[in-house]
């Protein structure tokens, strides 16, 4: 039988479809990757993984070995973290989130959990279109809004509240909107957080109206949607984690303040479910105690 280190090659280059991602990863060479796959494959007895030039994908048997072996490897990972002395965490713990989230709310709140654990590989990966998280072997994801897979093993952490913005100079020039429906005579900035749909929702007393806005200037990076409103471009929507460096500068103010705009939920989605290694849900612990105090208009 093969070591730990093989079967979790294994379930990295099945996950990734490639031998040379799974050896970067891991600090190996391409052909010590494939060589140990083969020598697993000898061993068993069977054709594990389907190699092609395009494409590494798991054959039958390797579909039902990857589907035993993860559960496994989590669970004796769970075992030696049980019984480390002091509960500190080691190894690598892989997070995932919108980039304006990572790096104005998560990142800053990190400190004292790496000075807790100083063995823990703490990696983060900031984009704002969404991942294959399980093919990124990411052990826990921060997620705004709805989640697009109800059945996901997810923790609601919080609610924040989105707003509409602009800058003080784009105001002098466009005037101010009174009403939700001044939106259509402005320039609208679209990102991730505002552009689909293209409709804003506002709320006062009991009233709801729903505002369909186009575009004229659009960004896929929350950032960018932040950095052209303060730029003067437009107004905008986000949530109001996304601009609170802003607002509190004054290069940025909100508007239509006496009408409600959506909460927007906040979170914690685990990817591998119960399988979800003791690190990633250490480090959402920690995240939620941080946070404890934040209203949801934060």
């Amino acid at each position: 039988m093969k070591d730990l280190i093989t079967y979790r090659l294994f379930t990295r280059v099945a996950r990734l479809g490639s031998f040379s991602a799974a050896a970067r990863e891991n600090g190996l060479s391409q052909p010590q990757v494939s060589r140990m796959i083969a020598e697993l494959e000898s061993d068993l007895g069977t054709l594990l993984l389907a190699r092609s030039t395009r494409a590494v994908v798991p054959t039958a048997a390797g579909a039902e070995f990857l589907a035993r072996m993860e559960p496994i490897l989590a669970a004796l990972e769970e075992a030696e973290q049980s019984v480390r002395e002091g509960g500190k965490l080691r190894g690598v713990v892989r997070i995932s989130m919108s980039t304006s989230v990572g790096v104005r709310e998560v990142i800053p709140r990190l400190t004292s959990f790496a000075a807790q654990h100083p063995d823990l590989h703490i990696q983060i990966l900031l984009a704002d279109h969404w991942q294959d998280l399980v093919r990124e072997n990411v052990d826990v994801a921060i997620r705004l809004g709805r989640l697009l897979d109800s059945s996901a093993t997810s923790r609601q952490i919080m609610t924040i509240r989105r707003v509409i913005l602009a800058s003080p100079a784009y105001l002098r020039a466009a005037g101010e909107p009174r009403i939700p429906e001044d939106l259509q005579g402005h320039r609208i900035i679209g990102g991730p957080a505002s552009a689909v749909p293209h409709a804003w929702t506002f709320q006062r007393d009991g009233e709801t109206r729903v505002i369909k806005l186009e575009p004229h200037f659009s960004t896929d990076e929350n950032e960018g949607a932040v950095a052209a409103a303060t730029a003067g471009l437009g107004i905008t929507s986000t949530t109001a984690w996304a601009c609170r460096r802003e607002l509190e500068s004054g290069e940025l103010v909100t508007l239509l303040n006496d009408w409600e705009t959506e909460l927007v939920p906040v979170h914690a989605y685990f990817p591998h479910g119960p399988r979800t290694r003791s690190a990633g849900r250490a480090l959402i612990e920690h995240l939620v105690a941080s946070l404890v105090g934040e209203a949801p208009g934060q």
